[in-house]
């Protein structure tokens, strides 16, 4: 039976913004890219959006199918060439590269557009950053739905869920619109925020995935704002 938590977000904006978000989450050279890494990272996204039930698009599974083309590609022996100046190997990766730096300048025009017709704007002091993974100082309120997703992904390492499972008694299955509301009213008792782990305090998949669409709706509707403080940090939830 086709589960009634199945959803399609706007907040996913295609597969090349989660390759641009994976290139900047890794520090990974947009001119040399480890298919294999990059690949792996993908489909474990791909994989989660799955478990979570949420709509995948078709334009994500293709680029799956392009990625792994390329990784099988990549591992293939090199043939020799000949020894000739003018002699070129075309680099399987070059389509990809072209692609996602076509992308990211569309991108960042994009958000230039957005900063000039907007007076707020979020800033963090300068922090020494003591470990030893080097990690990219992020805005306030510039979590993505990829951030929330690793983050989720990490909250399961911490609480020891394998996986989100239904309990084997007749589950009770609460409004995406009935989860926002407690996810509000709890964040106005909250002034200095909500730890996210703590907004998942059930292991059953229609908890799961229930608080999870209602906070990417909740970001959506700009009612809430996710903060991290840096890459891999844990995030927490606010009212707008």
């Amino acid at each position: 039976m086709t589960s009634v938590y199945q959803v399609k977000l706007d907040g996913f904006e295609g597969p090349l913004d989660l390759l641009l978000h994976l290139v900047k989450q890794y520090e990974i050279d947009i001119y040399d890219i480890p298919v294999s890494t990059i690949t792996e990272q993908y489909m474990h996204y791909i994989h989660q959006m799955k478990q979570l039930e949420l709509t995948v698009a078709s334009e994500y599974l293709v680029m799956a199918a392009t990625l792994l083309e390329l990784k099988s590609q990549m591992l293939l022996p090199k043939q020799e060439m000949p020894s000739d100046d003018d002699a070129y190997m075309e680099d399987p990766r070059e389509e990809l590269m072209e692609r996602l730096i076509t992308y990211r300048k569309y991108k960042q025009a994009a958000e230039q557009l957005e900063k000039q017709d907007t007076h707020t704007t979020f800033t963090r002091a300068p922090t020494i950053i003591e470990e030893k993974k080097r990690q990219v100082p992020l805005q306030s309120g510039s979590v993505t739905v990829y951030d929330m997703m690793s983050a989720l992904d990490k909250m399961f390492e911490r609480k020891k869920w394998d996986q989100p499972l239904d309990t084997t008694i007749a589950r009770s299955e609460i409004p995406i619109e009935q989860r926002m509301d407690e996810i509000y009213q709890l964040l106005t008792q909250k002034s200095s925020g909500v730890y996210f782990d703590d907004l998942f305090t059930i292991r059953s998949k229609p908890h799961i995935v229930t608080t999870f669409i209602a906070l990417l709706e909740l970001m959506k509707n700009q009612t809430i704002i996710c903060k991290q403080e840096q890459n891999f940090d844990a995030l927490y939830v606010f009212l707008a």
